[in-house]
């Protein structure tokens, strides 16, 4: 290459250099006159496009129940908003809008006339009517997307769930517990209008650290449309005024339901009044009655004051305490400590009441939870209320032995149940079990925790003992009973104080059963309280069918096997674990094993049938499925010769 070639390239590259240098120049030049030294004035040229700045609602994460069925979630909707001054013809666009959204030309036409650059016409409408209104293309009308809160369950655990207001803020409930977690990023609408005046939107999410998260319940949807059906039904049928149920699984403190009526829809909330939203499980207060005698009895036996023979004089149904008189719905003399908790014996239960005295009972209430918050994570719970031993007359104290004088929460009473079908352990309730990010991460996970052990675990059988008594026919709840299940429980019937005269009265009563079933192991612990039953107010015949019917659906559900007693009491069957042992089948006769030489035709038959029957031909029977029987392995018919195990499969009935 010659010298003249190499001077050529090099003057190129400079050249090519300079004009590089001198563009980079001027783009930085420029850059600081536009963001320095006129950044004021085109901040203000930026401003004057600007029609107005509206914040949207942020949307909120998703509640589920435990089986990840959807409770609360946020759905799109449009919203229709007017720029007043932009309208054209605002009587014509008035008659059209209202038309298309179903509203009043007077409701609309006012919002049109508004001196102000931004009014919402119509929010979280339908998809359809938003089409409508887009097709209608009129100036100074538009269209733009929110979120609006949505119950599919609608009534389902709404006083546990709770709502949201218009700016999708929770204002009740679990929605208003963990706001912080369920909120997402806060969005802007921001109209503005573009170098030919015409306006245009964007919407932006304002700059923030928040994220939104899901929340896992503890709760059971479908137990807790069952418990929600049988409260209403019962309700009604007594003319109460209100009713409760919770069920909760004793081992770990989990609220499987919490049910309420009369009930509400949080999809349209404001149609209903205040008092109609509160989740009454934790925020209404009762005198418990004889449910109490419950604990009385744990607090004896662990003291070892009693046994359940211990007799006791029940003064023929009439007793005199400082001046004042104690009755008995039935008359009764000398009663052992399981009779007087079978009949709830209100003098028996004074006499037990005495001999362990009001000061240590007071203490086992407590230990129990009764009088102090359970620490579940629900809004409004209250603490109930004992009278202090020092503030307490003779009749005062009384009254609190058969549950009169104080009150408790239906989630007080329930845990304090499941104190004693879990072997004598106070737990923390709970409703949320987990909260998630969006992703799936786990940010918080809540565990059973033991609050502390009240009795023993032997207290806690000899309790339940007894109390399987009250469901038997000679008790004062057999209408509680659960066909298949052994269930230990205790019915209340306690006066209301009339507000008027300030005295117990004759009329008005709360009536409840609270109880937990299997007894052996047991899986779930319920209260039922029914407020003001007219008519027959006993706690046995109005809230007992409710623990019955919302029992058997959930142990079905659950499925937890029933307790089978066949003929020979040595062959005692349990659903709980229970079996025939080698021993046991040995006593079964040749004869009774192949009794017809077949196999028979279990299909239709329940599962209480359908273990009887294997049972007594010596067969292990194989469940799967809830319901009735409708396919079996081997078929019906086949040689009971050889057949030792037998498959059966269940489904509910269509």
């Amino acid at each position: 290459m010659n010298l003249k070639k190499k001077k050529w390239i090099r003057f190129r590259a400079y050249l090519m250099s300079l004009i590089f240098l001198t563009g980079l120049g001027t783009l930085l030049a420029r850059s600081y006159q536009l963001q320095v030294l006129e950044r004021d004035r085109l901040n203000a040229i930026a401003r004057g496009g600007y029609i107005c700045t509206i914040k949207l609602p942020s949307k909120r994460g998703t509640l589920y129940d435990r089986r990840r069925h959807e409770l609360a979630l946020s759905a799109e909707a449009g919203s229709v908003y007017s720029h007043p001054g932009l309208v054209k013809g605002v009587r014509k666009t008035a008659r059209k809008l209202s038309r298309t959204l179903n509203k009043k030309q007077s409701e609309v036409l006012p919002l049109l006339r508004s001196k102000k650059s931004f009014v919402w016409i119509d929010r979280r409408i339908d998809p359809d009517r938003t089409e409508s209104v887009k097709a209608l293309n009129l100036p100074g009308i538009g269209v733009t997307k929110e979120t609006r809160r949505y119950y599919p369950g609608r009534e389902i655990a709404a006083h546990l769930i709770g709502f949201v207001g218009t700016d999708n803020k929770g204002l009740e409930g679990l929605e208003r517990e963990y706001d912080k977690y369920l909120q997402g990023p806060q969005l802007t609408l921001i109209h503005m209008k573009d170098a030919l005046g015409r306006p245009f939107s964007i919407t932006k999410p304002v700059d923030s650290d928040k994220k939104m998260h899901d929340l896992t319940l503890t709760i059971d949807k479908d137990i807790q449309y069952r418990a929600q059906q049988a409260l209403k039904s019962a309700v009604k049928r007594t003319g109460a005024r209100s009713g409760q149920c919770v069920v909760v699984d004793p081992n770990t403190g989990e609220i499987l339901a919490m049910a309420v009526f009369p009930e509400f829809n949080p999809n349209t909330f404001s149609r209903y009044r205040p008092h109609q939203w509160r989740n009454r499980t934790v925020t209404d207060c009762f005198e418990p009655g004889s449910t109490i005698k419950t604990f009385l009895l744990a607090a004896c036996l662990e003291e070892g004051i009693v046994t359940a023979n211990s007799m006791f004089d029940c003064e023929q149904g009439k007793y005199e305490i400082s001046g004042g008189v104690i009755n008995d719905t039935h008359k009764h003399g000398m009663l052992r400590v399981s009779d007087i908790i079978v009949h709830s014996s209100n003098i028996g239960a004074i006499k037990i009441g005495e001999k362990l005295g009001y000061k240590r009972f007071r203490k086992y209430l407590l230990d129990f939870g009764f009088a102090r918050k359970t620490g579940v994570d629900i809004l409004g719970e209250r603490n109930g209320f004992i009278r202090p031993e020092r503030d307490s007359r003779p009749l005062d104290k009384a009254n609190h032995f058969f549950g009169q004088g104080m009150t408790t929460t239906s989630l007080q009473m329930a845990m304090a149940m499941a104190a004693i079908a879990n072997g004598g352990k106070l737990m923390r309730p709970f409703v949320v079990k987990e909260i998630r990010t969006t992703s799936g991460e786990v940010v918080q996970r809540t565990r059973p925790k033991v609050v502390r052990r009240v009795i023993s675990a032997k207290t806690a059988r000899k309790t339940g003992t007894i109390l399987e008594g009250v469901v038997s026919d000679e008790g004062t709840g057999p209408q509680a009973t659960i066909e298949g299940f052994r269930v230990a429980g205790k019915t209340g019937t306690a006066q209301k104080v009339d507000p008027k005269t300030r005295r117990y009265s004759k009329k008005k009563y709360t009536a409840s059963f609270v109880g937990f079933a299997p007894l052996l192991n047991p899986r779930l612990a319920m209260i039922v309280v029914v407020d003001e039953p007219k008519g027959i107010p006993y706690g046995g015949v109005v809230a007992g069918p409710v623990f019955g019917e919302v029992g058997k659906w959930t142990l079905n559900y659950l499925h937890v096997s029933p307790h089978i007693k066949v003929a020979d009491k040595s062959l005692q069957v349990s659903g709980d674990g229970g079996g025939l042992n080698e021993s046991n089948r040995k006593k079964l006769s040749p004869i009774t094993r192949v009794k017809g030489g077949l196999l028979p035709d279990f299909r239709g038959l329940g599962m209480r049938e359908v273990l009887k029957k294997g049972r007594i031909l010596g067969l292990d029977v194989l469940m799967e499925g809830t319901g009735l029987a409708f396919k079996q392995h081997p078929g019906p018919g086949a040689p009971l010769k050889g057949v030792k195990t037998v498959k059966i499969s269940f489904r509910p009935p269509v």
